[in-house]
């Protein structure tokens, strides 16, 4: 399917409607996707948009990528997140800094829905602080050995190719953390603990065990210390995913905060519906904003970080009210407004939380100490 204006966006709404809609309550209750859900999203064609049509993929840019994340999260924000972390932060980052050989060998199976991906940095006692990690690995002869845990992994168990993170010694800082390809079912990878969320439930996600994972020295990805700068690159694109995630929960809420309100209209209500449609109409220009920066091939630093930033925050106030305008019925499971607030409450915590969007402004707009 080639790129055009609208056109992903119709192919995402059509989807939701046979794919997705009909097994909303049940991918609400699982720990992961359903494995019809998968399969259909697998021969969907958006596992390789955004990827260059020379390795798999199915053309598309920013903008396709982030019609198509809105138009899932509107309808299911657990589909939308496992198709961003496989695009954002798995597949792309191979796009950009892989060999022939890895492209080969992963980017392609990603690209043309066969492989699923999934971006491992997160650990048990290191989040936000990328440069603190603690996963070591140690250089033999020509292979490298990884050793250590993490956690809250998104795709985790089910992902065929994992792009994890290791410091070859805590003291370096950034200058000695390396990005690997870690094959699913390599020798002593583990899946430690699959974790239950409060939203996002569909979503899988997991605590990971690397013990002593040895892997060939064509595993590497990128140069060798160099890694930070392949996760930020990444997060970068991730960020924008992210954003358009959120406003997909955020006209979801509020499209059920005016059924709502309609019903039984008050003047109250009224303030609220307006409050609430200003908050989307300014997430979804910041949004648009840092898509288009991304179309113009510009990192778009400032852009992404203020897009995440405002939508997660945003999409959380309108879930919060359109839960409170439920009133008791929403506290059920199965709401509509319930789920909304769950998955709602995720983003200001995924791929950077808000204070970190706060730092990586304000160092941006008025410089680091």
């Amino acid at each position: 399917m080639e790129a055009s204006p609208g056109r992903w966006r119709e192919a995402a709404r059509r989807f939701v409607e046979t794919a997705v809609e009909p097994h909303a309550d049940e991918i609400d209750r699982a720990d992961r996707l359903p494995p019809t859900v998968l399969s259909e999203l697998r021969a969907s064609g958006f596992m390789g948009l955004g990827l260059p049509p020379e390795w798999g993929g199915t053309g598309g840019g920013p903008g396709d990528v982030a019609a198509v994340l809105e138009e899932l999260s509107a309808s299911s924000a657990a589909v939308a997140t496992l198709l961003a972390v496989h695009l954002s932060v798995a597949a792309q980052p191979i796009s950009v800094w892989g060999t022939a050989a890895q492209k080969t060998d992963f980017l392609r199976p990603l690209a043309e829905g066969r492989f699923l991906g999934a971006f491992a940095l997160t650990e048990p006692e290191v989040g936000s602080d990328a440069g603190a990690l603690r996963t070591r690995y140690t250089r033999e002869g020509d292979a490298f050995v990884l050793t250590g845990a993490k956690m809250f992994i998104t795709n985790a168990a089910s992902a065929d190719v994992l792009l994890t993170f290791a410091t070859r010694d805590p003291a370096l800082g950034r200058k000695g953390i390396s990005a690997f390809l870690v094959p699913k079912g390599a020798a002593g990878f583990t899946i430690a603990q699959h974790l239950v969320k409060l939203g996002l439930r569909g979503s899988e996600t997991a605590e990971l065990a690397l013990d002593h994972v040895r892997l060939g020295s064509d595993a590497l990805l990128g140069p060798e210390g160099e890694g930070l700068r392949v996760a930020l690159s990444a997060l970068g694109g991730g960020r924008v995913g992210i954003a358009a995630c959120a406003l997909g929960v955020a006209r979801a809420a509020f499209e059920e905060m005016v059924r709502l309100a309609k019903a039984d209209p008050e003047d109250w209500k009224r303030s609220v519906v307006a409050r609430s449609y200003v908050d989307l109409a300014a997430a979804r220009a910041l949004v648009d904003q840092a898509v288009a920066e991304r179309e113009a091939g510009r990192p778009a630093i400032e852009a992404a970080s203020t897009a995440k930033l405002y939508a997660s925050q945003a999409a959380m106030r309108i879930a919060n009210k359109t839960f409170e305008l439920a009133g008791p019925p929403a506290s059920r499971s199965g709401s509509r407004a319930n789920r909304y607030l769950r998955d709602a409450r995720v983003f200001p915590i995924v791929e950077g939380t808000t204070e970190i969007q706060e730092l990586i402004l304000g160092r941006t707009l008025i410089g680091r100490e």
